[in-house]
């Protein structure tokens, strides 16, 4: 492992800190899907003990960025180019419905949560914060399959959202201009909130044609 952890804050030894720092290098790609974090190297960058880091790992584990072998150590989940390309598939096909049943929620009580994860986005992007922008362009996908008022939609969601977000981390950084993600999600929103769902679909596959031009079968 050749990078460096670095503290992006105020240094702390308390695990949340830790897992902090450890989600942003796994988000920003610093640590690529597949490496290992060894307890060892990333103790000594941070100058702390193995129990908070530990608990940071088990944390990150329980969010689907971390998958702990026996006898091997901490690795970060990788998402295959068939896991993407099916997801995107399926998420054509129910998303457009999700928003349209979500729209006059949207509309009325929970708008003001709508504009405000847009505006997130927007300072995420505007900041370049790759995993802020992350954050929040799950949190705006994940506004209409919560407020659909259908559980099997939301259960879909939350199956799909850990692999998105590394999905994500490899997507953001590929934009010239991340401003552009804000932008598109904003032009969803606006499509959602006035009805035309058939705008939605075709919008959407537009903005899923990197996810959907990835590999649909493992290579023989």
């Amino acid at each position: 492992m050749d990078c460096r952890f670095e503290w992006q804050e105020q240094r702390t030894t308390t695990p949340d800190g830790v897992y902090r720092v450890l989600r942003t290098a796994i988000l920003d790609g610093t640590v690529s899907p597949g490496e290992q974090l060894r307890e060892t190297h990333i103790a000594t960058d941070l100058g702390i003990s193995r129990s908070p880091l530990r608990e940071a790992l088990t944390k990150l584990e329980e969010e689907g960025l971390v998958v702990k072998v026996p006898f091997r150590g901490s690795f970060v989940v990788e998402v295959s180019d068939r896991d993407v390309s099916e997801i995107a598939s399926i998420r054509l096909l129910v998303e457009p419905y999700a928003a349209e049943l979500a729209a006059p929620t949207l509309r009325d009580a929970k708008r003001p949560l709508l504009k405000q994860t847009i505006e997130e986005l927007y300072r995420a992007t505007d900041a370049n914060d790759i995993p802020a922008s992350i954050d929040a362009h799950l949190r705006f996908h994940r506004l209409f399959y919560e407020h659909s008022g259908n559980a099997a939609l939301y259960s879909l969601w939350s199956g799909w959202e850990n692999k998105l977000r590394l999905y994500f981390a490899a997507d953001h950084p590929t934009y010239s201009d991340l401003h552009q993600v804000a932008v598109e999600h904003e032009k969803l929103a606006e499509l959602a909130l006035n009805g035309d769902i058939e705008g939605y679909r075709k919008e959407t596959l537009s903005q899923f044609q990197n996810a959907l031009g990835a590999e649909t079968a493992d290579p023989a």
